[in-house]
């Protein structure tokens, strides 16, 4: 049975601010994972179907009647007109909460934004039991900015308690202990789930580049190595695939080679030049991790040839450039790879040198072993910040993965 998921907060998108992203990532994720997605809030615009959106302007933290009654709260009036605000924004929720499963809450536990609203929740849970999951992405209660705006006893105590049969998520360890100090309660029964980021949007890839990414799962990799070039013979393509090989052995990681170019246009010969690549990466066991793009269309009369969009959106997902040619007039890789900032290994070839001067990292294809660049290559990368953090933020602070590794078990155990 289809698990009924509703996503609550002030505000939805396509509202801008931080809670908002993340609700519209969480409601495509789980759609796309099978579940009936819900948003309901106070602002916003329907999301496409089959996403539902509630939309009610008394559940926002702007509504005149709520920031009315907010003002009176601020000062520690509680109002009758509060008590009759709880009580329409409960027959609300049972509209827009009918036949769900799992209410997440964002912020509602946490913030005195819409204390009606939250009272209303409170109230609801209780009645009908309705499994919560409280999403605290700030905490008033802990937080000298709100503190004049406190008082003692209901309802702001619905900030300072823990909710019976609730599941507190937070958006960070500091939060989680912040709260957990805040609710006197254990800090490892609150789950801690980031917020994550979604590189195809991030980048603006085009269907080229999304195809490529799904289709060789190179989001899931170690490290890539992009070497732009046609397939000819002075590009030396050989070399990267046993320097390839080699870095693999060394770091014992995925890291993966893509050469992105079609076979020379101006020599016959070069169509098998790329037999012979495809053979080598075959007898170096990389035919799964040195990605010739070339080869990747729908039929071998039909190959796959990168338009310069795509290109730029290979350097800014790659995490270095390798360019073991043994022949250039100039380079252009390398003005490519100095926009990008991806470090670049390269032929210590004069074209090369008389671009990048010293700021690039040079071997001698002729006289070099693969094992020796190799280790250059893997020295340089293993000890820079920006790649660690790169692929640590690739493996595990995509929205995907978050929704699929944190936010989908806790839905399973709720």
């Amino acid at each position: 049975m289809t698990q009924r998921v509703a996503i609550l907060h002030y505000s939805s998108p396509p509202v801008i601010g931080g809670v908002e992203s993340l609700i519209g990532h969480h409601a495509n994720g789980l759609m796309h994972l099978g579940y009936a997605v819900r948003i309901i809030s106070g602002s916003g615009a329907p999301l496409p179907a089959p996403i539902e959106t509630y939309l009610n302007p008394l559940f926002s933290s702007s509504h005149p009647d709520i920031l009315a009654i907010k003002s009176h709260l601020d000062a520690g009036d509680c109002t009758p007109a509060f008590e009759q605000m709880v009580a329409q924004l409960y027959q609300a929720l049972e509209v827009a909460l009918a036949d769900c499963d799992i209410c997440i809450a964002h912020n509602l536990h946490n913030m005195n934004k819409n204390l009606p609203l939250t009272a209303a929740l409170h109230s609801y849970t209780a009645a009908r039991q309705i499994r919560c999951i409280a999403y605290c992405h700030d905490i008033a209660a802990s937080n000298p900015q709100y503190i004049n705006e406190f008082h003692p006893g209901h309802p702001w105590d619905l900030l300072r308690t823990a909710w019976p049969e609730t599941q507190y998520v937070t958006v960070s360890t500091h939060r989680r202990d912040e709260l957990a100090q805040t609710l006197q309660i254990a800090p490892d029964s609150i789950a801690v789930i980031s917020p994550g980021v979604d590189p195809s949007q991030f980048f603006g890839w085009t269907p080229i580049m999304l195809d490529l990414v799904n289709r060789l799962h190179l989001l899931d990799a170690d490290g890539l190595l992009l070497l732009p070039a046609r397939l000819t013979r002075r590009k030396n393509i050989e070399l990267a695939l046993h320097i390839l090989r080699a870095i693999r052995d060394i770091s014992r990681l995925n890291i993966r080679l893509i050469v992105s170019g079609p076979p020379g246009p101006h020599n016959p010969s070069n169509q098998a030049y790329l037999t012979r690549l495809l053979d080598l990466r075959a007898g170096l066991k990389l035919v799964d991790k040195a990605h010739f793009l070339y080869a990747c269309g729908e039929t071998a009369e039909q190959p796959l040839l990168v338009d310069d969009a795509t290109m730029s959106n290979l350097y800014q997902l790659a995490d270095a450039l390798l360019f073991p040619s043994t022949q250039e007039g100039f380079g252009i890789p390398i003005l490519e790879a100095a926009l990008a900032r991806l470090p670049i290994f390269c032929a210590g070839i004069p074209p090369l040198r008389e671009t990048a001067a010293d700021d690039a990292h040079y071997f001698d294809p002729t006289s070099q072993s693969p094992e020796q660049i190799a280790q250059l290559v893997w020295e340089a990368l293993s000890t820079s910040p920006a790649y660690r953090l790169s692929v640590r933020i690739r493996h595990n602070y995509r929205w995907e993965r978050i929704i699929e590794r944190k936010l989908v078990p806790l839905l399973e155990v709720l």
